[in-house]
């Protein structure tokens, strides 16, 4: 095989993970007594994906039990407001309302395939418990849920229907009592209990969970990308998503990655500002570092130590990143901006009464960051990955 073939083999590569590494980040930084749990989930996970059985029991799931596909929604008067063409891509309307169902069942099909009978999860928003007992629920699977106490009080309702659906609620009062707290909490359950499935959420920790996690959400993209060509004929100009740990963020933009005219956009929560200890835009502030069992990029001091984080949205209230989403910032292939709460409230409201669609105040920041970067492109088309309805957070002082 010649160098070039070689050079533009390794260049169509080059976002993905090699060996549970995105270029330089990534990695698997655990206990030994994890290491080798990890190895083994790692092999299952691989022999796994490529089985046109698994394949197709996970779509069967995702079909019948989801209700994908999701829409791809034009939203004509919020693209009036702009003076841009958008479409939202519609994961809110998911089973459980939004798109950490799409990942819970694919990863307790692993889990069942492993002979699981105990599942773990963390969860900020809640969205991620709820999924996550709601398939362990459709698996007969005994599940506990850690949730930090701060994050516990502001989604009262999710916490509501992570009970209803029979799993075991445990809150932690650990540090500020939001996700980074819930996921020390599980990841210390899990040391501790290696039988048990660790069911992780987002884009983040010990390879191969970011693997993994992008893997089962790439659907998102993989269908958007098929809805927009039958719907314009063409690629969109601009993808946006919100971005905690990041996996609604890289399951929009994965399909996308190598076509280089579009332009991808990602919303962190920047609570106050560029403010060390009053925000959560890891990428707009964070420096590379190993956190929660990966190499990434985190908000930490020079000695290593964790900033508090800050966000109205619990779901993007988390000081690490996707090593995904540090490679394609990295590398220039996507850019992360901070969406301040008061204008993700803004944008809250504007979609709510524009098109009577309420969002996950996580997803209103990707609306907000379109609001900023679109104004008067009437050419340009774009896509807004809405990951949550806002069905959780309307009780809550967003008026």
């Amino acid at each position: 095989m010649n160098t070039t073939i070689l050079e533009n083999e390794k260049k169509e590569k080059q976002f993905e993970s090699v060996n549970g590494r995105f270029g330089e980040f990534g990695g698997m930084y655990v206990p030994p007594i994890l290491e080798s749990k990890l190895l083994n989930l790692a092999s299952v996970f691989e022999s796994l994906k490529g089985s046109k059985e698994f394949e197709d029991e996970f779509l069967y799931y995702l079909q019948t039990y989801v209700g994908r596909p999701s829409p791809l929604y034009f939203a004509k008067n919020l693209s009036d407001l702009v003076g841009s063409k958008i479409y939202l891509k519609r994961e809110d309307l998911n089973h459980t309302g939004s798109h950490k169902i799409n990942n819970t069942i694919g990863q307790i099909l692993v889990a069942k395939h492993m002979g699981a009978t105990e599942i773990v999860a963390e969860t900020g928003a809640g969205q991620h418990g709820v999924a996550t007992a709601t398939a362990a629920a459709l698996f007969g699977m005994k599940c506990k849920v850690f949730m930090g106490a701060k994050d516990a009080e502001r989604q009262k309702m999710n916490v509501s229907r992570i009970k209803l659906l029979g799993a075991e609620m445990v809150l932690t009062h650990e540090g500020r009592g939001t996700l980074k707290d819930a996921v020390d909490a599980a990841l210390g359950y899990y040391i501790e209990h290696p039988d048990v499935f660790y069911l992780l959420g987002s884009q983040v920790g010990p390879h191969p969970y970011p693997t993994m996690v992008g893997y089962f959400q790439s659907v998102i993209g993989k269908e958007a990308k098929r809805q927009l060509l039958e719907a314009e004929g063409r690629l969109p100009d601009h993808l946006f998503a919100c971005i905690g740990g990041g996996s609604n963020a890289i399951g929009l933009f994965g399909d996308f990655l190598y076509d280089e005219n579009v332009a991808i956009h990602a919303a962190e929560g920047g609570g106050e500002g560029a403010i060390l200890g009053k925000t959560a835009a890891t990428l707009s502030l964070g420096k590379p570092g190993v956190f929660q069992g990966t190499f990434s990029y985190a908000l930490s001091d020079e000695n290593g130590d964790i900033f508090p984080t800050q966000s109205i949205a619990a779901g993007l209230d988390y000081p690490g990143i996707s090593p995904q989403h540090a490679l394609l910032k990295d590398s220039n292939r996507a850019d992360y901006h901070l969406i301040t709460d008061q204008e993700a409230i803004k944008a809250f409201k504007i979609l709510s009464s524009l098109e009577g669609i309420i969002p996950a105040i996580e997803s209103s920041h990707a609306v907000a960051l379109a609001l900023k970067l679109l104004k008067d492109k009437p050419n340009d088309i774009s896509i807004i990955n809405l990951s949550g309805r806002g069905d959780k957070d309307v009780e809550r002082n967003l008026m």
